[in-house]
């Protein structure tokens, strides 16, 4: 039932006040108490890393071995929507909205400092700093960044399309619990299933802007002389979120595609930047043989737990990402769900799970290669005036030890001192900040729409209210511990949603079953199709 006048007009008032509670509850307790917030987060997340890896581990792999087989199975060609529907968006603007909102902000802050870290060390190489150091620190980011993410936001964005737009149920996660316990997804099973989903969406929303953030702050440094501080970050976060409000309010169709198409744009000058004043050749190569690479080893780092040596090294790159990821499928899974009414299954998944990892893996490249490029190829005149080797000593390593975010910047200035690398670094900056406010209000408006039963034009007084509170955990982790806090948040947040994911994959398989008989082969036109638009109203 939803609210028919008041505050919680158009609302579910259970859900909504119920995640109202927690959220008011964990930004009061963390302003108040942010070192016992800290202690927390680090205790409840050493807790869950320590017994539960490989269950993090495992669930992302089953996810990705779930798309594959839907992708070739017989429910391919089944429309998400009647079977006369077809796309709202053109296929540029589609994949515009997919990476933005699915990968943004991250890619921007990890793209240089992930491949750094993992070139001086990491558990597969014996010696750090060698061009064999630099091919697997490369396979070790594009697997964090390739295909396993973008499953899970196939299974979270599939399973609500399929059944709001196939099966006329609300937009909202609950839906996908009908097959196993029908009406009653409109009780108190349903309202904790959105709940946790709104849970995750908010604390995945706000790790992401909180590394966004920290990115824009050093950005600002560099060129005007900002100071990188908590309280410069925290300003930062209040200016670019009442942005992100305006955005909002403007709804799908108008702020967030055109900030979306925004981002395409401006990602493609920067890669341009990238392959005519960075090292083109070694870099087309690298991203081929990169692929290739990433391809040949995936399915053995995709079940590899670290069960001998247990370091910490998974826990705190792998583990973190595979969360990270989870606590943002709800987010971006009801997003690309909104866009993609009218798509076939098969289209769905090769779509979301190919294009996008393509062109991350591409993003990759341009700055993971380059940078490491440059450590490798460093060189120095010694005493007797003989230009010898340096690895490791271009600078971009030590950027990375002092600080993560000037990584980004120090590339770029390796590669043009000069007005261009200048114009390089405003662009990047400029870059994070949309990809900040299309997160924020991507991740508003899906909070928004699971709060009020599906509706894709929730009241507008509710996605100001949720915009300032996804603004105020982001403010809150900050101030408890920074980028540590923001990872144990994500971890944290992704494992009880976990589980609802399976749950929706059980869902989704058994909907697909009833809908369509093994005895009786499915195209988008056969009268199996047509009779089974089975329509199931909602509670009134």
């Amino acid at each position: 039932m939803l609210a028919k006048d008041g505050l919680l007009k158009g609302m579910s008032p259970a859900a909504t006040i119920s995640s109202m509670i927690i959220v008011t509850l964990f930004v009061v307790g963390g302003a108040w108490y942010p070192d016992a917030a800290a202690n927390l987060f680090d205790s409840v997340s050493g807790y869950l890393i320590n017994h539960f890896k490989w269950y993090y581990i495992a669930i992302l792999s089953l996810m990705l071995v779930f798309c594959v087989v839907l992708a070739f199975s017989r429910f391919g060609s089944l429309r998400l929507g009647s079977n006369d529907s077809r796309p709202e968006y053109s296929l540029f603007s589609w994949f515009a909205m997919l990476f933005s909102a699915g990968m943004g902000i991250g890619l921007v802050f990890w793209s240089i400092a992930e491949p750094i870290y993992h070139f001086q060390s990491n558990p597969f190489i014996a010696e750090g700093m060698t061009p064999e150091a630099a091919e697997v620190a490369m396979r070790l980011t594009f697997f964090h960044w390739g295909l396993h993410p973008w499953a899970i936001y196939v299974v979270v964005g599939l399973t609500l399309a399929y059944f709001s737009y196939r099966k006329q149920l609300p937009l909202t996660i609950r839906s996908a619990l009908y097959p196993l316990i029908g009406q009653r997804i409109y009780g108190w099973m349903g309202h904790t299933v959105d709940i946790l989903a709104v849970f995750g969406t908010i604390f995945g929303v706000a790790t992401s802007l909180g590394l966004g953030v920290a990115q824009i702050n050093t950005g600002l440094n560099q060129l005007f002389g900002m100071e990188v501080s908590t309280s410069s970050q925290l300003i930062l976060i209040v200016v670019i979120s009442l942005i992100a409000t305006l955005s909002v309010l403007s709804g799908l169709g108008r702020g967030v595609k055109w900030l979306s198409v925004a981002n395409m744009w401006f990602t493609a000058a920067i890669l341009l930047f990238l392959l005519c004043y960075g090292p083109t050749r070694y870099l087309l190569q690298s991203y081929v043989q990169g692929i290739g690479d990433y391809l040949t080893h995936v399915v053995a780092l995709s079940t590899w737990t670290d069960a001998s040596q247990d370091s910490q090294w998974q826990s705190w790159w792998t583990v973190f990402y595979w969360a990270w990821w989870m606590s943002w499928s709800p987010f971006v899974g009801m997003f690309i769900a909104r866009i993609s009414k009218g798509r076939t299954i098969r289209e769905f998944i090769c779509g979301v799970l190919l294009v996008p990892t393509l062109l991350g893996m591409l993003w990759l490249t341009m700055f993971g290669s380059t940078a490491l490029y440059l450590e490798l190829t460093h060189t120095v005149t010694n005493a007797a005036g003989e230009v010898v080797a340096a690895v490791g000593q271009a600078g971009i390593v030590a950027a990375v030890g002092e600080n993560v975010t000037s990584a980004l910047y120090e590339t770029l200035s390796q590669l043009d001192g000069g007005i261009m690398g200048t114009l390089a670094a405003v662009l990047s900056t400029l870059l994070v900040a949309l990809y900040f406010i299309t997160s924020a209000d991507s991740g508003t408006l899906v909070v928004t729409t699971i709060l009020s039963l599906g509706n894709e034009h929730p009241p507008r007084s509710q996605r100001v209210l949720w915009s300032m509170a996804v603004a105020a955990v982001a403010a809150i982790l900050m101030l408890a511990g920074g980028l540590k806090a923001l990872q144990t948040a994500a971890i944290i947040a992704a494992f009880p949603f976990s589980f609802v994911i399976l749950v929706m994959m059980w869902g989704l398989y058994r909907a697909l079953h009833q809908e369509v008989p093994e005895t009786h082969p499915v195209t988008v036109d056969s009268p199996v199709a047509i009779e089974a638009q089975v329509k199931v109203p909602p509670a009134s």
